[in-house]
Protein backbone atom coordinates (compact mmCIF):
# COMPACT_ATOMS: atom_id res chain seq x y z
CA UNK A 1 0.00 0.00 0.00
CA UNK A 2 1.21 3.26 -1.37
CA UNK A 3 1.04 5.89 2.21
CA UNK A 4 1.83 9.50 1.50
CA UNK A 5 1.28 12.77 3.55
CA UNK A 6 1.22 16.39 1.86
CA UNK A 7 0.53 19.95 3.62
CA UNK A 8 -1.73 21.78 1.74
CA UNK A 9 -1.79 24.23 4.40
CA UNK A 10 0.11 25.04 7.40
CA UNK A 11 3.29 24.23 6.41
CA UNK A 12 6.01 27.55 6.16
CA UNK A 13 3.50 29.32 8.16
CA UNK A 14 1.17 29.37 10.83
CA UNK A 15 -2.29 28.95 9.34
CA UNK A 16 -4.37 27.54 7.20
CA UNK A 17 -3.63 24.15 8.41
CA UNK A 18 -4.82 21.03 6.46
CA UNK A 19 -2.72 17.61 6.32
CA UNK A 20 -3.76 15.30 3.96
CA UNK A 21 -3.05 11.60 4.49
CA UNK A 22 -3.90 8.91 1.49
CA UNK A 23 -3.80 5.46 1.81
CA UNK A 24 -4.17 4.06 -1.96
CA UNK A 25 -7.00 6.33 -2.50
CA UNK A 26 -8.27 6.87 0.83
CA UNK A 27 -8.16 10.07 2.05
CA UNK A 28 -8.26 11.96 5.44
CA UNK A 29 -7.36 15.12 5.92
CA UNK A 30 -6.35 16.37 9.29
CA UNK A 31 -7.69 19.76 10.18
CA UNK A 32 -8.55 22.23 7.16
CA UNK A 33 -7.69 26.23 8.27
CA UNK A 34 -8.29 29.02 6.97
CA UNK A 35 -5.57 30.78 5.68
CA UNK A 36 -4.92 34.46 7.85
CA UNK A 37 -2.91 37.14 7.52
CA UNK A 38 -0.44 38.25 5.16
CA UNK A 39 -2.42 38.96 1.79
CA UNK A 40 -0.50 36.24 -0.41
CA UNK A 41 -1.57 33.88 2.44
CA UNK A 42 -5.19 34.91 2.78
CA UNK A 43 -5.61 34.57 -1.54
CA UNK A 44 -5.24 31.28 -1.34
CA UNK A 45 -8.46 30.80 0.66
CA UNK A 46 -10.00 31.67 -2.69
CA UNK A 47 -7.88 28.94 -4.98
CA UNK A 48 -9.28 25.67 -5.49
CA UNK A 49 -8.04 23.14 -3.03
CA UNK A 50 -5.24 20.75 -4.31
CA UNK A 51 -7.69 17.69 -4.61
CA UNK A 52 -11.16 17.45 -5.27
CA UNK A 53 -12.95 17.96 -2.15
CA UNK A 54 -15.28 15.12 -3.07
CA UNK A 55 -12.10 12.65 -3.35
CA UNK A 56 -11.18 13.07 0.69
CA UNK A 57 -13.83 10.79 2.79
CA UNK A 58 -12.79 12.26 6.47
CA UNK A 59 -11.39 15.15 7.66
CA UNK A 60 -9.88 15.24 11.50
CA UNK A 61 -9.95 18.45 13.73
CA UNK A 62 -7.69 18.83 16.36
CA UNK A 63 -9.41 22.11 17.55
CA UNK A 64 -11.83 24.69 16.74
CA UNK A 65 -9.71 28.13 16.07
CA UNK A 66 -9.96 28.92 12.60
CA UNK A 67 -6.49 28.54 11.61
CA UNK A 68 -7.50 24.84 11.93
CA UNK A 69 -11.47 24.39 11.51
CA UNK A 70 -12.51 27.64 9.30
CA UNK A 71 -12.33 26.55 5.96
CA UNK A 72 -15.07 23.75 6.21
CA UNK A 73 -17.82 25.33 4.72
CA UNK A 74 -16.04 26.18 1.91
CA UNK A 75 -14.79 22.51 1.70
CA UNK A 76 -18.69 21.55 2.32
CA UNK A 77 -19.53 24.10 -0.51
CA UNK A 78 -16.96 23.07 -3.14
CA UNK A 79 -18.16 19.23 -2.79
CA UNK A 80 -16.78 17.02 0.40
CA UNK A 81 -20.09 14.92 1.92
CA UNK A 82 -17.86 12.81 4.37
CA UNK A 83 -17.71 12.97 8.03
CA UNK A 84 -16.19 15.95 10.57
CA UNK A 85 -14.29 14.22 13.33
CA UNK A 86 -13.70 16.22 16.32
CA UNK A 87 -14.30 16.31 20.00
CA UNK A 88 -17.53 17.55 21.98
CA UNK A 89 -16.45 20.84 23.21
CA UNK A 90 -14.20 21.63 19.48
CA UNK A 91 -17.70 21.16 17.59
CA UNK A 92 -19.49 23.29 20.09
CA UNK A 93 -16.99 26.14 19.42
CA UNK A 94 -17.16 25.61 16.10
CA UNK A 95 -20.64 25.73 16.04
CA UNK A 96 -19.70 29.30 17.32
CA UNK A 97 -16.82 30.27 15.56
CA UNK A 98 -17.77 29.12 11.75
CA UNK A 99 -21.05 31.32 11.84
CA UNK A 100 -19.70 34.65 13.42
CA UNK A 101 -16.90 33.51 10.53
CA UNK A 102 -19.18 33.74 7.90
CA UNK A 103 -21.24 36.51 9.75
CA UNK A 104 -18.41 38.81 9.30
CA UNK A 105 -17.14 37.63 5.49
CA UNK A 106 -20.47 38.84 5.09
CA UNK A 107 -20.67 41.95 7.07
CA UNK A 108 -17.17 42.87 5.41
CA UNK A 109 -18.34 42.34 1.94
CA UNK A 110 -21.62 44.56 2.57
CA UNK A 111 -19.15 46.88 3.88
CA UNK A 112 -16.61 47.35 1.41
CA UNK A 113 -19.70 47.43 -1.65
CA UNK A 114 -21.61 49.77 0.35
CA UNK A 115 -18.35 52.00 0.95
CA UNK A 116 -16.87 51.69 -2.18
CA UNK A 117 -13.06 50.84 -1.10
CA UNK A 118 -12.91 47.08 -2.76
CA UNK A 119 -10.81 46.23 -5.82
CA UNK A 120 -13.60 43.78 -6.17
CA UNK A 121 -16.88 44.39 -7.67
CA UNK A 122 -18.93 43.19 -6.23
CA UNK A 123 -17.12 42.37 -3.27
CA UNK A 124 -17.96 38.49 -2.17
CA UNK A 125 -17.51 36.64 1.07
CA UNK A 126 -15.65 33.70 1.13
CA UNK A 127 -18.55 32.15 2.37
CA UNK A 128 -21.87 32.66 3.62
CA UNK A 129 -23.77 31.70 7.03
CA UNK A 130 -25.90 29.34 5.41
CA UNK A 131 -22.38 27.25 3.93
CA UNK A 132 -21.30 27.43 7.46
CA UNK A 133 -24.67 26.24 8.78
CA UNK A 134 -24.31 22.97 6.03
CA UNK A 135 -20.37 22.15 7.26
CA UNK A 136 -21.88 21.86 10.88
CA UNK A 137 -24.17 19.27 9.80
CA UNK A 138 -20.79 16.89 8.85
CA UNK A 139 -19.53 17.09 12.73
CA UNK A 140 -19.52 13.91 14.48
CA UNK A 141 -18.55 14.17 17.99
CA UNK A 142 -15.98 12.05 19.12
CA UNK A 143 -14.62 11.22 22.42
CA UNK A 144 -11.25 11.20 24.07
CA UNK A 145 -9.46 8.54 24.74
CA UNK A 146 -11.78 6.11 22.35
CA UNK A 147 -10.62 4.22 19.07
CA UNK A 148 -12.89 4.85 16.38
CA UNK A 149 -12.99 3.93 12.73
CA UNK A 150 -13.06 6.72 10.36
CA UNK A 151 -12.37 5.65 7.30
CA UNK A 152 -11.70 2.42 5.31
CA UNK A 153 -8.71 1.20 7.71
CA UNK A 154 -8.32 3.92 9.06
CA UNK A 155 -8.74 4.62 12.90
CA UNK A 156 -8.79 7.59 14.90
CA UNK A 157 -7.95 8.32 18.82
CA UNK A 158 -7.70 11.54 20.24
CA UNK A 159 -6.31 12.73 23.47
CA UNK A 160 -5.95 16.28 25.44
CA UNK A 161 -3.49 18.73 24.00
CA UNK A 162 -4.36 21.89 26.56
CA UNK A 163 -4.79 24.88 24.69
CA UNK A 164 -8.55 25.58 24.45
CA UNK A 165 -11.50 23.78 25.27
CA UNK A 166 -12.28 20.00 23.26
CA UNK A 167 -8.33 20.64 21.87
CA UNK A 168 -6.40 17.03 20.98
CA UNK A 169 -3.53 15.59 19.57
CA UNK A 170 -4.64 13.10 16.74
CA UNK A 171 -3.31 9.31 16.67
CA UNK A 172 -4.34 7.99 13.19
CA UNK A 173 -3.73 4.51 12.46
CA UNK A 174 -3.48 3.87 8.55
CA UNK A 175 -2.17 1.58 5.88
CA UNK A 176 -0.20 -0.05 9.03
CA UNK A 177 1.37 2.99 10.25
CA UNK A 178 0.43 5.29 13.13
CA UNK A 179 0.85 9.18 12.28
CA UNK A 180 0.40 11.35 15.58
CA UNK A 181 -0.72 15.20 15.15
CA UNK A 182 0.05 17.81 17.38
CA UNK A 183 -2.46 20.25 16.32
CA UNK A 184 -1.27 23.14 18.60
CA UNK A 185 -0.36 21.80 21.89
CA UNK A 186 -0.97 23.97 25.39
CA UNK A 187 1.14 24.90 28.20
CA UNK A 188 2.17 23.10 31.00
CA UNK A 189 0.40 24.61 34.19
CA UNK A 190 -1.60 26.69 32.63
CA UNK A 191 -4.06 27.53 35.74
CA UNK A 192 -7.45 27.30 32.89
CA UNK A 193 -6.49 23.92 30.80
CA UNK A 194 -5.54 20.54 31.38
CA UNK A 195 -1.35 19.76 30.46
CA UNK A 196 -0.90 18.03 26.29
CA UNK A 197 -1.10 14.13 27.73
CA UNK A 198 1.96 12.15 26.71
CA UNK A 199 1.68 9.77 23.61
CA UNK A 200 3.96 6.68 23.27
CA UNK A 201 4.55 5.34 20.08
CA UNK A 202 4.26 6.30 16.87
CA UNK A 203 5.70 6.23 13.40
CA UNK A 204 5.55 9.60 11.96
CA UNK A 205 4.79 12.58 14.44
CA UNK A 206 3.65 15.49 12.76
CA UNK A 207 4.29 18.83 15.21
CA UNK A 208 3.50 22.50 15.28
CA UNK A 209 5.89 25.30 15.45
CA UNK A 210 4.79 28.07 16.48
CA UNK A 211 7.01 29.56 19.28
CA UNK A 212 9.54 26.55 18.11
CA UNK A 213 12.18 29.01 18.30
CA UNK A 214 11.38 31.21 21.66
CA UNK A 215 10.34 30.56 25.09
CA UNK A 216 8.05 32.48 27.18
CA UNK A 217 8.91 34.81 30.15
CA UNK A 218 8.55 33.35 33.22
CA UNK A 219 6.78 36.85 34.52
CA UNK A 220 4.06 36.12 36.28
CA UNK A 221 0.85 36.90 33.85
CA UNK A 222 -1.30 38.42 36.73
CA UNK A 223 0.97 41.23 37.58
CA UNK A 224 1.80 42.15 34.09
CA UNK A 225 -1.57 42.23 33.16
CA UNK A 226 -2.48 44.54 36.26
CA UNK A 227 0.34 46.93 35.87
CA UNK A 228 -0.34 47.36 32.50
CA UNK A 229 -3.94 48.21 32.76
CA UNK A 230 -3.22 50.53 35.94
CA UNK A 231 -0.70 52.57 34.09
CA UNK A 232 -3.27 52.99 31.46
CA UNK A 233 -5.82 54.07 33.49
CA UNK A 234 -4.00 56.69 35.75
CA UNK A 235 -3.68 58.71 32.37
CA UNK A 236 -6.82 58.20 31.66
CA UNK A 237 -6.28 55.95 28.60
CA UNK A 238 -8.13 52.70 27.07
CA UNK A 239 -6.57 49.47 27.21
CA UNK A 240 -8.17 47.74 24.20
CA UNK A 241 -6.94 43.95 24.14
CA UNK A 242 -7.39 42.17 20.88
CA UNK A 243 -7.85 38.65 21.72
CA UNK A 244 -8.94 35.50 20.33
CA UNK A 245 -12.57 34.57 21.70
CA UNK A 246 -11.61 31.21 22.21
CA UNK A 247 -8.92 30.40 24.67
CA UNK A 248 -7.48 33.88 25.40
CA UNK A 249 -10.64 35.68 26.38
CA UNK A 250 -11.40 33.10 28.88
CA UNK A 251 -8.04 33.37 30.27
CA UNK A 252 -7.86 37.14 30.15
CA UNK A 253 -11.02 36.73 32.50
CA UNK A 254 -9.84 34.57 34.81
CA UNK A 255 -6.88 36.41 35.54
CA UNK A 256 -8.36 39.85 35.58
CA UNK A 257 -10.92 37.72 38.12
CA UNK A 258 -7.89 37.28 40.14
CA UNK A 259 -6.68 40.75 40.06
CA UNK A 260 -10.23 41.95 41.30
CA UNK A 261 -10.06 39.70 43.93
CA UNK A 262 -6.72 40.83 45.19
CA UNK A 263 -8.12 44.52 45.44
CA UNK A 264 -7.07 45.90 41.93
CA UNK A 265 -8.54 47.47 39.12
CA UNK A 266 -11.93 48.13 41.39
CA UNK A 267 -13.15 51.02 39.91
CA UNK A 268 -11.99 49.89 36.08
CA UNK A 269 -15.07 48.71 34.45
CA UNK A 270 -14.01 45.76 32.04
CA UNK A 271 -16.03 45.48 29.19
CA UNK A 272 -16.31 42.01 26.66
CA UNK A 273 -17.19 43.23 23.39
CA UNK A 274 -17.68 39.96 21.13
CA UNK A 275 -20.87 37.96 21.33
CA UNK A 276 -18.45 35.21 19.98
CA UNK A 277 -16.36 35.51 22.88
CA UNK A 278 -19.50 35.46 25.35
CA UNK A 279 -20.71 32.26 23.94
CA UNK A 280 -17.49 30.54 23.97
CA UNK A 281 -17.19 31.90 27.74
CA UNK A 282 -20.40 30.48 28.84
CA UNK A 283 -19.40 27.03 27.56
CA UNK A 284 -16.66 26.68 30.78
CA UNK A 285 -19.90 25.87 32.51
CA UNK A 286 -21.04 23.54 30.37
CA UNK A 287 -17.98 21.54 29.95
CA UNK A 288 -16.34 21.22 33.11
CA UNK A 289 -14.23 18.40 32.23
CA UNK A 290 -12.54 19.91 29.38
CA UNK A 291 -10.59 22.59 32.17
CA UNK A 292 -9.23 23.01 36.06
CA UNK A 293 -11.42 25.95 36.92
CA UNK A 294 -13.50 24.99 39.59
CA UNK A 295 -17.46 26.46 39.87
CA UNK A 296 -16.63 29.55 42.14
CA UNK A 297 -13.98 30.24 39.90
CA UNK A 298 -15.96 29.74 36.59
CA UNK A 299 -18.36 31.77 37.67
CA UNK A 300 -16.06 34.72 39.33
CA UNK A 301 -14.26 34.56 35.20
CA UNK A 302 -17.82 35.02 33.87
CA UNK A 303 -18.68 37.71 35.72
CA UNK A 304 -15.86 39.99 35.59
CA UNK A 305 -16.78 41.71 32.28
CA UNK A 306 -19.82 43.36 31.35
CA UNK A 307 -21.05 41.73 28.07
CA UNK A 308 -21.86 43.77 24.85
CA UNK A 309 -23.74 41.66 22.03
CA UNK A 310 -25.37 44.60 19.95
CA UNK A 311 -23.71 47.09 17.67
CA UNK A 312 -25.46 50.08 19.51
CA UNK A 313 -23.90 48.66 22.53
CA UNK A 314 -20.21 48.26 21.06
CA UNK A 315 -20.45 51.68 19.61
CA UNK A 316 -21.41 53.23 23.18
CA UNK A 317 -18.30 51.52 24.72
CA UNK A 318 -15.96 53.38 21.45
CA UNK A 319 -17.65 56.84 22.61
CA UNK A 320 -17.49 56.39 26.28
CA UNK A 321 -14.03 58.91 27.27
CA UNK A 322 -14.02 57.01 31.03
CA UNK A 323 -10.62 54.93 31.73
CA UNK A 324 -11.78 51.03 31.00
CA UNK A 325 -10.64 47.65 29.62
CA UNK A 326 -12.06 46.77 26.18
CA UNK A 327 -11.76 42.63 25.31
CA UNK A 328 -12.68 42.32 21.43
CA UNK A 329 -11.91 40.00 18.75
CA UNK A 330 -9.85 39.40 16.78
CA UNK A 331 -7.22 38.43 18.38
CA UNK A 332 -4.51 39.38 15.73
CA UNK A 333 -6.85 42.46 14.62
CA UNK A 334 -7.54 41.36 11.54
CA UNK A 335 -11.34 41.77 11.51
CA UNK A 336 -14.54 41.76 13.99
CA UNK A 337 -15.38 44.81 16.27
CA UNK A 338 -11.96 44.87 18.12
CA UNK A 339 -10.73 46.51 14.67
CA UNK A 340 -13.26 49.66 15.16
CA UNK A 341 -11.90 50.53 18.58
CA UNK A 342 -8.21 50.03 17.41
CA UNK A 343 -9.07 52.77 14.79
CA UNK A 344 -10.31 55.09 17.95
CA UNK A 345 -7.90 54.70 20.41
CA UNK A 346 -4.86 53.71 18.04
CA UNK A 347 -4.15 57.69 17.59
CA UNK A 348 -4.88 58.11 21.61
CA UNK A 349 -0.95 58.42 23.75
CA UNK A 350 -3.12 58.06 26.80
CA UNK A 351 -4.29 54.66 25.56
CA UNK A 352 -2.97 51.52 25.18
CA UNK A 353 -3.21 48.28 22.53
CA UNK A 354 -2.44 45.09 24.47
CA UNK A 355 -1.60 41.75 23.07
CA UNK A 356 -1.85 38.86 24.51
CA UNK A 357 -1.27 35.71 21.96
CA UNK A 358 0.50 35.18 18.99
CA UNK A 359 0.29 37.73 15.65
CA UNK A 360 1.30 36.06 12.20
CA UNK A 361 3.20 38.30 9.71
CA UNK A 362 0.72 40.30 7.66
CA UNK A 363 -2.13 40.92 10.27
CA UNK A 364 -2.47 44.32 12.07
CA UNK A 365 -1.30 42.73 15.49
CA UNK A 366 2.43 42.04 14.03
CA UNK A 367 2.84 45.09 12.15
CA UNK A 368 2.00 47.65 15.49
CA UNK A 369 4.14 45.04 17.20
CA UNK A 370 6.87 45.87 14.60
CA UNK A 371 5.97 49.67 15.59
CA UNK A 372 4.15 50.94 12.63
CA UNK A 373 3.30 54.67 13.30
CA UNK A 374 0.08 54.13 10.76
CA UNK A 375 -2.74 51.63 9.97
CA UNK A 376 -4.50 51.21 6.87
CA UNK A 377 -8.04 50.79 8.06
CA UNK A 378 -11.60 50.81 6.11
CA UNK A 379 -9.81 53.35 3.22
CA UNK A 380 -8.03 55.44 5.71
CA UNK A 381 -4.67 55.56 7.48
CA UNK A 382 -5.32 56.11 10.79
CA UNK A 383 -2.55 57.17 13.06
CA UNK A 384 -0.70 54.85 15.92
CA UNK A 385 0.10 57.20 19.21
CA UNK A 386 -1.15 54.67 21.78
CA UNK A 387 1.61 52.67 24.02
CA UNK A 388 1.57 48.98 22.10
CA UNK A 389 2.13 46.32 24.86
CA UNK A 390 2.57 42.68 24.73
CA UNK A 391 2.60 39.87 27.18
CA UNK A 392 3.82 36.92 25.83
CA UNK A 393 3.27 34.71 28.58
CA UNK A 394 -0.41 34.86 28.42
CA UNK A 395 0.10 32.71 25.02
CA UNK A 396 -1.98 29.73 24.79
CA UNK A 397 0.95 28.01 22.53
CA UNK A 398 3.00 25.65 24.05
CA UNK A 399 6.58 27.32 23.52
CA UNK A 400 10.14 25.74 22.27
CA UNK A 401 11.04 23.75 26.18
CA UNK A 402 7.40 22.81 26.06
CA UNK A 403 7.08 21.36 22.55
CA UNK A 404 10.43 19.48 23.72
CA UNK A 405 8.92 18.48 26.60
CA UNK A 406 5.68 16.82 24.71
CA UNK A 407 8.19 14.91 22.01
CA UNK A 408 10.14 13.42 24.61
CA UNK A 409 7.33 11.87 26.02
CA UNK A 410 7.75 9.40 23.15
CA UNK A 411 9.13 6.00 24.23
CA UNK A 412 11.10 5.29 21.21
CA UNK A 413 12.39 7.77 18.06
CA UNK A 414 9.76 7.73 15.17
CA UNK A 415 10.32 6.86 11.70
CA UNK A 416 10.65 10.75 11.21
CA UNK A 417 9.18 13.80 12.54
CA UNK A 418 7.37 16.09 10.47
CA UNK A 419 7.65 19.92 11.78
CA UNK A 420 4.44 22.29 10.18
CA UNK A 421 2.79 25.31 11.48
CA UNK A 422 5.66 27.76 11.99
CA UNK A 423 7.14 30.47 10.35
CA UNK A 424 10.21 29.18 8.71
CA UNK A 425 12.85 30.61 11.02
CA UNK A 426 10.72 28.90 14.32
CA UNK A 427 10.07 25.30 12.24
CA UNK A 428 14.28 25.34 11.03
CA UNK A 429 14.90 26.18 15.00
CA UNK A 430 12.91 22.83 16.26
CA UNK A 431 14.39 21.13 13.82
CA UNK A 432 18.18 21.89 14.70
CA UNK A 433 17.22 20.98 18.12
CA UNK A 434 15.54 17.78 17.41
CA UNK A 435 18.40 16.58 15.95
CA UNK A 436 20.62 17.66 18.72
CA UNK A 437 18.93 16.45 21.67
CA UNK A 438 16.72 13.60 20.63
CA UNK A 439 18.79 12.51 18.05
CA UNK A 440 15.46 12.36 15.89
CA UNK A 441 15.00 12.39 11.55
CA UNK A 442 13.36 16.05 11.27
CA UNK A 443 12.50 17.25 8.58
CA UNK A 444 10.29 20.69 7.83
CA UNK A 445 7.51 20.57 5.74
CA UNK A 446 7.74 21.54 2.13
CA UNK A 447 3.95 22.43 1.10
CA UNK A 448 5.08 21.58 -2.47
CA UNK A 449 6.24 17.73 -1.64
CA UNK A 450 4.60 15.03 -0.68
CA UNK A 451 5.86 12.67 1.46
CA UNK A 452 6.23 8.94 1.04
CA UNK A 453 5.44 6.86 4.33
CA UNK A 454 5.64 3.07 3.08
Amino acid sequence: MKLTLRSLGGAETVTGSKHLIDADGTRVLVDCGLFQGLKHLRERNWTPLAVPPDSIDAVVLTHAHLDHSGYLPKLVRDGFRGVVHCTEATAALCDILLRDSAQIAENDAEYANRKGFSKHTPALPLYTVRDAERALKHLKRTPFDAEFEIARDCGLLFRRAGHILGAATAEVKIGGRTLVFSGDLGRYADPVMFDPEPVAHADYVIVESTYGDRKHTEADPVSALGEVIERTVQRGGTVVIPAFAVGRVQSLLYHLWLLKRAGRLAATPIFLDSPMAISATELLRSHADDHKLDAAAVEGSCGVARYTRDVAASKAITSNPMPKVVIAGSGMATGGRVVHHIRTFAPDPRSTILFAGYQALGTRGARLLAGETELKMFGDWVPVRAEIANLPQLSAHADADEIMRWLSGFEQAPRRLFIVHGEPAASEALRTRVERELKWNASVVDPLLSYDLT
